[in-house]
């Protein structure tokens, strides 16, 4: 996805090496305890939440929005790690098991500047949900919730399911699972307004990971890059795929 956008190189990450070399980072969907063991096993929860002080872009979706949270309810037993950052209570499992995936359309957030102004189709598996936002969050997107839903949330009417805080952006739902790249493109669109206050031109993760290894001779990881990874889940396709999102490639610079 962030490949369609013009002069964006996209790599995993695994290591603080490649951490460092990233202008930067999504945290994916998938399993937010999971994530955070194998994050404290490695020893990047530091380097994660200075990645994210220093003020580059983060963004988390689904199960990386719940670990970007400041507080969560609905963990396993035991809890979690955190990297915290975003101030939000988050339900980690509010619209149910994986049998409750859904997918609903929700409305466009101002800053994407989208001058058709149609609905996002939002794929929501297993999905989290914001109950509390902080002064300093803004809140993008809301799903309203039907007469069980609300109470379950002790009587609101609607959940956050897309904020902003500063250089932290975070989504309960899979943007990457539609054809639809404006999401990608507003985060496209926060790293270069960052790399601009950096008053440096961006390179590709590759080559900076491959400089630092250079410099290093003592540097045990080898950076290993996989591209074309096929998706796990069907892609959602519209009636008018290829036309309706032109506007993006022109609109992100």
């Amino acid at each position: 996805m962030l490949r369609r956008l013009p002069g964006v190189n996209a790599s995993e990450v695994r290591n603080r090496q490649q951490l460092e070399a990233s202008d930067g980072l999504i945290i994916p969907g998938g399993e937010s305890t999971t994530m955070a063991n194998i994050a404290e096993r490695w020893g990047l929860i530091p380097d994660l939440q200075n990645f994210a002080q220093a003020e580059n872009p983060l963004w988390g979706t689904c199960a990386g929005l719940i670990f970007l949270a400041n507080r969560a309810v609905g963990q396993k037993a035991g809890g979690q790690a955190l990297l915290g950052g975003l101030d939000c209570l988050v339900h980690r499992n509010f619209f149910g098991g994986q049998i409750h995936s859904f997918e609903a359309l929700i409305s466009m957030p101002a800053c994407f500047a989208d001058p058709s102004n149609s609905p996002f189709r939002a794929v929501f598996i297993r999905a989290p949900a914001i109950l509390e936002a902080g002064p300093g969050v803004e809140i993008l997107s809301e799903y309203e919730l039907d007469a069980e839903e609300q109470q379950q949330a002790k009587g609101q009417k609607a959940v956050a399911v897309a904020v902003k805080s500063g250089n932290l952006l975070a989504t309960a739902f899979h943007p990457e699972l539609t054809d639809d790249v404006r999401w990608h493109a507003v985060f496209v669109a926060l790293v270069r307004e960052r790399l601009a206050k950096r008053q440096h031109p961006a390179t590709s993760v590759e080559e900076k990971v491959e400089v630092k290894a250079a410099a290093d001779p003592s540097n045990p990881y080898v950076p290993v890059w996989q591209r074309n990874r096929p998706a796990d889940l069907p892609v959602f396709r519209s009636q008018d795929s290829g036309e309706r999102y032109n506007w993006d490639l022109q609109h992100v610079s």
